[in-house]
């Protein structure tokens, strides 16, 4: 009985050292110099201000990370500004380059955050390539073979109400081998499987600012903060 008892317990011990093993412990992916972000492209501009990450830009903008992640939990919280110009951000995932005359740009799965009057956020955008996955949109929708399945087809109020305007919002990006999750303010707004990108960074958006073009200056600025990411076998 006691040898039976000893076993169980060393099994135990050994299952959850090869659980922390297996495991890395979440890493803030923001600090004073954003030594873990590098700006691909010849605008836009990033401030780290009493813990959180300020973003400007005149036009659509992704500002990523040098390493590239495969299988990973993420964890941020975002605040869109209170302006009458468009505003719009995202998180983009698994991103990739793409060269374009003069330079790159990032393309690559996105959690949508979208304040507008159709209330996508947290829906899954498909960035430089085939666009809206997660719902469906009636022009610019064009799934092909890599996207799977998708486990939450209809677009709900639930889901429609998740993102909170002119709050910090809490978001959450799953990605398992084919499998993705983007849960808004712990609602799981997004399910798929899709085998497009395996690997790839992580950018955070800008949508462009039409005042910064003309005057120079703008209070269009998004912020994000907690911004965590835990990688997993």
């Amino acid at each position: 009985m006691v040898s039976l008892l000893r076993r169980s317990l060393l099994l135990f011990v050994l299952t959850h050292l090869f659980a922390c093993i297996s495991t890395q412990a979440p890493k803030n992916l923001l600090d004073a110099e954003l030594s873990q972000f590098e700006n691909i492209y010849s605008y836009g501009v990033a401030e780290y201000r009493n813990g959180e990450l300020v973003l400007e830009s005149t036009k659509n903008w992704f500002y990523s990370t040098k390493k590239t992640y495969k299988n990973f939990v993420l964890t941020a919280e975002i605040l869109l500004p209170d302006v009458e110009e468009y505003s719009n951000s995202g998180i983009l995932f698994r991103g990739q380059t793409k060269p374009v005359e003069g330079g790159v740009v990032a393309i690559g799965y996105q959690a949508e955050v979208d304040p507008s009057t159709r209330r996508w956020s947290g829906g899954f955008f498909d960035q430089g390539r085939r666009q809206w996955l997660h719902p469906t949109h009636p022009t610019r929708s064009q799934p092909d073979e890599k996207f799977i399945k998708n486990f939450i087809p209809e677009w709900t109020e639930e889901l429609a109400n998740a993102y909170k305007h002119l709050e910090w919002n809490r978001y959450r990006i799953e990605c398992r081998g084919n499998e993705i999750k983007i849960f808004v303010n712990d609602i799981l707004t997004t399910h798929v499987l899709d085998s497009t990108d395996s690997e790839g960074f992580i950018a955070l958006q800008h949508h462009g600012s039409k005042k910064l073009i003309e005057t120079g200056k703008t209070d269009n600025q998004v912020k994000f903060r907690n911004v965590f990411i835990t990688e997993l076998d």
